[in-house]
């Protein structure tokens, strides 16, 4: 990128209104310091200036026109700065500080637009660099990732804003122009969560395998889809044909064998037709790509324009940073709970527990069971247990307990789901959870 071409996403009246404001009353400092770093202003001797305005009040000393000169003649060269004639300028440049905050905010803005091109330009000299396409790829987007927010400066709310937000969401729940959650379909989990899934959420879904975990996540993807919810489904584990397979199966109330085997009765064949099309008109997308980085899941998330429900199937297949499995899995769920907040979109994320849950006779999880890191257990908001509770896993219809266990903005508990093999669907049970503890010990024993 050329001078010429950096000095155009720049704006050194804004920079010296800036500049002269603080030198004007200190106090301008108190609205821009939380937002503005020296590296954001163009101007070399703009970032000189404002390091040593900076440096005098955070000390708690008055940065006048001549005490920041003294202190930037006793470090460089007169030059650097512009000398005293030109600090005098900056001093005279402005009559008020009343507008210092918007001038700022476009200094930051400007940094933020040279920052893209920056990274634009070097993501040409790896692709244009040696090495496999997908280290490349990997690379450039994980450059990308980094511009968004991660530059961005937040500054503290008043609570009095924050209350006047409150107000707006009760009033809009209570006329029903805003629901107070994103339905999973499953009423009682719903109850659970006081409506649904929340934007900006981590919902972990830990359970052994071959108990439901992956099917029960893609119907409560499904049904936000239906209700008109990007929803990105990112499984490692499974090949995008399968997946629609299944979800045809689900949508379709066909019989998940037949659409394997194409022996279909004249019913389902009837079925399939409005299955497709539900699907193939629902805001979901699919990606089936193993092992992901951290990286590679935020450059998919955000591919997906409007996303609202990201489905990780599942955490332990996703590669890590960290000496150890634990530490690689743990930065792969704190990852991904800022990425929730960054994106505004609730994350379900499913979990493997570890084999000491078999060992247990009613084979219900704890959270000492979350396989790989107990930093799981605190980066999500809410934790959801499944456990088979019948020994016939191959009946028809099986029923399986399902526990809110951790839940930082609802209640904790756990009912029944049935799961209908066949058709890949879930539902929930009648029948009380005690019901199967009652019926295991008159049998004389869990196992």
């Amino acid at each position: 990128m050329t001078a010429d071409h950096l000095a155009t996403l720049a704006s050194p009246e804004a920079e010296q209104s800036v500049l002269g404001a603080i030198l004007l009353d200190n106090g301008a400092f108190d609205a821009v310091g939380g937002l503005l770093e020296a590296s954001d202003f163009h101007r070399g001797e703009h970032r000189l200036v404002y390091e040593a305005l900076a440096r005098q009040i955070i000390a708690c000393k008055p940065a006048d026109l001549v005490s920041t000169y003294e202190l930037l003649k006793a470090e460089q060269d007169e030059p650097a700065f512009g000398g005293l004639s030109y600090l005098t300028a900056l001093a005279h440049s402005v009559f008020s500080a009343a507008r210092v905050r918007r001038h700022a905010e476009i200094v930051k803005e400007k940094a933020k637009l040279r920052g893209v091109l920056a990274k634009l330009d070097e993501a040409q000299e790896i692709a244009r660099g040696p090495g496999e396409l997908s280290a490349k790829l990997d690379a450039i987007a994980g450059l990308l990732n980094g511009i968004d927010a991660s530059n961005s400066a937040r500054m503290p709310k008043p609570m009095s804003d924050v209350m006047l937000r409150v107000i707006d969401g009760i009033n809009a729940a209570a006329e029903g122009s805003a629901t107070p959650g994103w339905p999973t379909g499953f009423p009682t989990l719903d109850r659970y969560h006081n409506g649904g899934l929340r934007a900006g959420k981590v919902y972990v879904l830990a359970a052994r395998p071959s108990v439901g975990k992956s099917s029960v996540s893609w119907q409560i993807l499904e049904q936000n889809a239906a209700a008109g919810r990007p929803c990105l489904d990112l499984n490692q584990e499974m090949e995008d044909e399968e997946i629609g397979q299944r979800a045809l199966a689900n949508v379709g109330r066909i019989d998940y064998g037949h659409i394997q085997t194409g022996q279909l009765t004249e019913e389902e064949w009837g079925r399939v037709a409005e299955g497709v099309d539900k699907l193939g008109n629902a805001p979901i997308w699919v990606d089936d790509e193993p092992s992901l980085t951290l990286r590679a899941i935020n450059s998919k998330a955000r591919y997906v324009r409007g996303l609202k429900v990201l489905l990780v199937d599942y955490l332990q297949l996703c590669e890590g940073e960290g000496e150890t499995r634990s530490a690689a899995v743990g930065s792969v769920s704190r990852g991904l709970k800022k990425l929730a907040k960054q994106l505004g979109i609730a994350v379900i994320l499913l979990s493997q527990l570890n084999r000491k849950v078999d060992e247990r006779p009613d084979k219900r999880p704890q959270m000492s069971d979350l396989r790989d890191s107990g930093e799981i257990e605190q980066d999500a908001d809410a934790i959801w247990f499944m456990w088979p509770l019948e020994n016939e896993l191959d009946a028809e219809v099986r029923s399986v307990g399902f526990e809110v266990a951790k839940n930082r903005g609802g209640k904790k508990g756990a009912f029944v789901m049935n799961f209908d093999g066949a058709r890949q669907r879930w539902s929930e049970s009648t029948r009380r959870l005690d019901e199967f503890q009652r019926s295991k010990a008159r049998a004389g024993g869990f196992e």
